[in-house]
């Protein structure tokens, strides 16, 4: 696909924003809510990961993930101030990196500190800035997206499932202090899965087949305990309802200010359709 290059520079509405697009639709928002301020936009979009849509109009690079010096090189040219990344991606193998100069050294330098993906993110993020530009947060751009405690839609959990609840907040807590995932699913106390690269979705197929006579299961997403707010945080949307019906579960828990919320009205209506509460939780730092 071909690059479109649509001029530089910064607005009284901010600097020149990058958005490093992963799929979904989350990149498309950002462009589309940043240039309604006032503010230039230039996407990196990512071979076999970015929806060709996110690009449609705007300023863009395709790219693979090993080509790290092509893509620093091109943020400077385009006068690019500051930095987001946004969108589910399947995280690459080193032999799929196909590393130019600037990976290769990153790779070398960052070694086995970066095994899991909240450390690999860290590092990817401390290169960017010191290459001279500003990461910034999907939730700075996009405040009405974190989730806020309490229901999403009509249906609220009950005891028993508040006590699956506080189950999945320990077991996905302890995951992520490991730098292995963000959620795990319990049913009746039982952790019938976590999540690991496969992500969220892969994770629900996986319960289907495993759920217990009685009460449904509860899905519970938290962000990582030391986490960086600007980067990965948990994120649900209509799709994520959707599958956790299908796979016979009855509500989902997710991080309070801590998580990422697609649609709300949206999510909303699925889960009051499907019969699954959907509710932003608090939880002590």
């Amino acid at each position: 696909m071909a690059d479109i290059a649509q001029g530089t520079g910064s607005s009284a509405a901010g600097p020149k924003l990058a958005i490093l697009a992963g799929g979904g639709t989350l990149p498309a928002r950002i462009a589309e809510a940043v240039r309604g301020r006032g503010r230039e936009v230039f996407v990196v979009a990512f071979d076999g990961h970015t929806d060709p849509q996110t690009v449609v109009g705007l300023p863009h690079l395709w790219s693979r993930f090993g080509a790290a010096g092509t893509i620093l090189r091109r943020l400077h040219e385009e006068g690019v101030g500051e930095v987001v990344l946004a969108g589910p991606v399947k995280r690459p193998s080193f032999t799929e990196l196909m590393p130019d100069w600037r990976t290769a050294r990153f790779l070398a330098r960052v070694g086995t500190r970066a095994l899991g993906d909240d450390g690999l993110l860290r590092a990817v993020v401390r290169e960017v800035e010191e290459d001279g530009f500003r990461v910034v947060g999907l939730h700075e751009l996009l405040r009405e997206l974190l989730t806020v405690a309490g229901p999403v839609g009509r249906l609220v959990p009950d005891a028993e499932a508040e006590r699956d609840i506080a189950r999945g907040i320990e077991v996905a807590r302890a995951l992520g202090a490991l730098d292995v995932g963000q959620g795990a699913v319990v049913q009746q106390g039982i952790v019938l899965a976590v999540e690991a690269i496969e992500g969220t979705d892969a994770m629900l197929g996986r319960c289907a087949g495993l759920t217990r006579p009685g009460l449904g299961g509860v899905l519970v997403k938290v962000k990582k305990p030391r986490q960086d707010r600007r980067i990965d945080l948990p994120t649900m949307g209509v799709t994520t309802v959707e599958r956790a019906a299908a796979s016979g579960l009855r509500g989902i828990a997710v991080e309070a200010g801590g998580s990422l919320l697609v649609d709300r009205a949206a999510v909303a209506e699925a889960a009051d359709r499907l019969g699954l509460f959907v509710v932003g939780i608090e939880i002590p730092q």
